[in-house]
């Protein structure tokens, strides 16, 4: 990321690496009610056509909040929370850890980045971390997408029952069910999220409209969330509604996607976009504001360590 003066020391992959996954983490841990309120705005249009004419049970992103607390209890809210912990620190890591690294191999050691080399760092990272991370992302839309039933009966029990109940029903291939659809979700993610939150904090210490602390974090890290939000919004929809389907509801990712469009209509591609912005605003903030001081607090640590006298 920019903002580092040439006197401070940098720090190192591994700082951002490790850095990136518990920023992301805490993130979630924020932001996961706002989450799992737009999961289950996204796929309500499917239950409806699943059901026939039944009424809308969700409406708006408080609306829904409120109505999966009142019916099914406030847990509910944090359903899923453990495979989404698993999955920033193996997804955030890859692709917010090792976007600088990526950036230098792309300018081969040259703190000079193009917008279009940003651009080909943020895919290339986006996609290395859906990869090693696919699965983790399956069970926690599945957790956020569950709705317990009258008799109390669930989907699924617990995290591994999740991954093993999956494995042992749809094959080892549906852990990595939308596998193609997040790549292209995250490969659009990252590069608005990383590359509009670079450009903007690198105008704004450019011009000396702030220092490089919090509120400049916090002002990039909002652009970033609205840019991201509304680029990457109707993937993200068809993404969700995919992962979460039973086998054989979809052929692929693009007939979910013409389904949704000849079904509900191209509004169908923006369901959830309040909660959306409201979660992937709020996630930004609270990551990268984390994430710049989780660095900054690892390097001065290691200097002390390094350096005791």
């Amino acid at each position: 990321m920019v903002g580092i003066k040439p006197t401070d020391l940098a720090p190192t992959t591994a700082v951002k690496f490790v850095g990136a996954g518990t920023a992301a983490c805490i993130a979630d841990l924020v932001t996961f009610p706002l989450d799992t309120a737009k999961v289950r705005l996204q796929i309500q249009g499917e239950a409806q056509l699943g059901h026939g004419a039944q009424a809308v049970r969700y409406r708006g992103v408080f609306g829904t909040i409120t109505t999966m607390v009142r019916t099914e209890g406030a847990r509910s809210l944090y359903s899923g929370l453990v495979a989404g912990l698993q999955r920033q620190m193996s997804f955030a890591s890859v692709r917010i850890g090792l976007y600088d690294s990526m950036k230098q191999f792309y300018t081969h050691g040259s703190d000079s980045a193009s917008i279009v080399t940003r651009l080909m760092a943020g895919c290339t990272t986006g996609a290395m971390a859906v990869m090693f991370a696919q699965p983790t992302d399956v069970v926690k839309v599945r957790f956020q997408a569950q709705v317990r039933l009258a008799d109390g009966v669930k989907r699924y029990n617990g995290t591994m029952d999740a991954y093993r109940t999956i494995a042992r029903d749809e094959g080892v291939r549906g852990l990595w069910k939308g596998c193609m659809p997040n790549i292209t979700r995250n490969a659009i993610v990252n590069c608005c999220e990383l590359v509009t939150y670079d450009i903007i904090k690198e105008l704004i210490l450019k011009y000396d409209l702030m220092t490089d602390n919090l509120p400049c974090h916090f002002t990039a890290a909002l652009g970033a969330g609205l840019c991201t939000t509304i680029v990457a919004s109707p993937v993200d929809v068809v993404k969700t509604r995919f992962m979460n389907s039973t086998s054989g509801q979809y052929s692929s990712a693009i007939n979910c996607a013409y389904t949704m469009l000849t079904k509900e209509g191209p509004t169908a591609f923006y369901k959830g976009f309040v909660p959306s912005f409201l979660r992937l605003g709020s996630w930004n903030i609270v990551m990268f504001v984390s994430y710049e001081q989780i660095k900054r607090t690892m390097m001065r640590t290691k200097t002390s360590w390094e350096s005791p006298f």
